[in-house]
Order: C-alpha cells, then sequence, then structure tokens
C-alpha cells in the first residue's frame, strides 16, 4: 500500500507482521519524489490488543499523519484521522475521540482556532486535546494553555514520548515496555 502526501513524498507500509505473541510490526518506507530508494524506513511494534481509547489524530501533512496514526494504531488505540481542522470539526461528533491530536498550522482552519471551537462547543469541551506544531517559540509555548490544550509537543517530537502523553491523557496504564 503506498500512498503520496502534499509535498509528493510517496510512503507506503511495506510490511505487516503478526507474531504468535499478539504484537504486530508495520514497516514504512518513505521516499522524497524522484529518488529511487527510501531515504527513511520506520518501524513500529506494539503489543497491546485491547482498546485504549479512541484518538482523532488531526494534521495535513499526510506522512506524519500515518506516522501517528500509525502508532497509536499499534499501541491499541482506536484511531481516526482528519487533514485538518474543519474536517476535524466536521467528524468528532460521529467519532468521539477521548484525545485528538492536532497539527496547529493547517489549511482551512489551523489548529489554534480548531482547540477554541472545540473548547467553546459543550459537547466536545471536555476532549482532550494534544497540540503539535513545528513552531516552538516562546511565544508559542503559552499559547496552547490559552486556548485549553492538555499538552504540547514541537516537531520533531519522539515517538514514544507522543505515546505516553496520548495514554496518560487518554486514562490508559503506561506501557509496560516503556
Amino acid at each position: 500500500m503506498a500512498a503520496r502526501s502534499s509535498n509528493g513524498r510517496s510512503t507506503g507500509v511495506t510490511a505487516v507482521r503478526e507474531r504468535r505473541s499478539g504484537e504486530v510490526a508495520i514497516a514504512t518506507d518513505v521516499a522524497p519524489p524522484g529518488a529511487s530508494q527510501p531515504t527513511l524506513s520506520v518501524a513500529v511494534h506494539a503489543r497491546e490488543t485491547r482498546v485504549l481509547g479512541r484518538v482523532l489524530v488531526v494534521d495535513d501533512d499526510e506522512i506524519i499523519r500515518r506516522l501517528i496514526a500509525a502508532n497509536l494504531t499499534l499501541e491499541g488505540f482506536d484511531v481516526a484521522t482528519a487533514v485538518d481542522g474543519q474536517e476535524c470539526l466536521d467528524k468528532v461528533m460521529a467519532i468521539a475521540p477521548d484525545v485528538i491530536t492536532l497539527d496547529v498550522t493547517m489549511p482551512r482552519l489551523d489548529g489554534w482556532e480548531t482547540a477554541i471551537r472545540l473548547r467553546q462547543c459543550p459537547d466536545t469541551s471536555n476532549i482532550k486535546l494534544v497540540l503539535i506544531t513545528a513552531r516552538g517559540e516562546a511565544g508559542d509555548r503559552t499559547r496552547p494553555r490559552q486556548v485549553g490544550a492538555d499538552a504540547y509537543l514541537t516537531k520533531p517530537f519522539d515517538v514514544g514520548e507522543m505515546i505516553r502523553v496520548v495514554r496518560k491523557l487518554a486514562g490508559a496504564p503506561p506501557a509496560a515496555f516503556s
């Protein structure tokens, strides 16, 4: 299964293996436009078999969205995705997530405004929000609290840290192998 992101990079799941222990492994290759070989390989593993909660992953970059979704799925979460803040708002009631990971810089409706709208609506005001952005300046670090975010991660982020944050916000027990 291969796809192209909005910036032209090719990405795809190249191998999925389930082991007898219940562990699942997925290998993903990412290649820039025109490259004949992938320049980045990502392998993710999970040992959880029960659903830990529901997460809505919102990011306009397909590679990042798929990376977050794959890791959280393998961790044991039920994951849905959206490409921007407007699609998040359109889907949130039907999905009823426990946690939303929300990119800040997106077309149509950015993460800041999306967070504000989620907090203003009584039906979505208690959903845990993790803002994820490449912007790590001092002013950007105080704004998440102002819009009601429960956590804030800067890109590039450590996948293990992202998983720990989502597990904690979803009320899931810490992973035994963290």
